[in-house]
């Protein structure tokens, strides 16, 4: 199994930054990439950003390129969420997600926490 904890949200202007960290716990080595994922009210959840724990890559969806950038500390197993320019519409619920290496699939979710802009 393996845990995921979020910290780093709350409220800020449009035009301002945040930055989300994910700290991951138990067999981290079993998860080949971790990714942020955001819900929106009355949305459905939707992808921002991955990067794979050994090479780094890094994916991003389109309305975040530029804006938002994901980094990795392999020492600690942390994933952070580096949000500038934050625009209402980035208004959301985000999720710390690990892909699992076997089944390819994101198995295991944080809590998700608060991302509030105002305009």
């Amino acid at each position: 199994q393996v845990q995921l904890v979020e910290s780093g949200g709350g409220l800020v202007q449009a035009g301002g930054s945040l930055r989300l960290s994910c700290a991951a716990s138990g067999r981290t080595s079993s998860t080949s990439s971790m990714a942020w994922f955001r819900q929106a009210p009355g949305k459905e959840r939707e992808f921002v950003a991955s990067i794979t724990w050994s090479a780094g890559a890094t994916y991003y969806v389109d309305s975040v390129k530029g804006r938002f950038t994901i980094s990795r500390d392999n020492a600690k197993n942390t994933v952070d969420l580096q949000m500038n320019s934050l625009k209402p519409e980035d208004t959301a619920v985000y999720y710390c997600a690990a892909r699992d290496t076997y089944s390819n699939i994101y198995r295991y979710w944080g809590q998700g926490t608060q991302v509030t802009v105002s305009s």
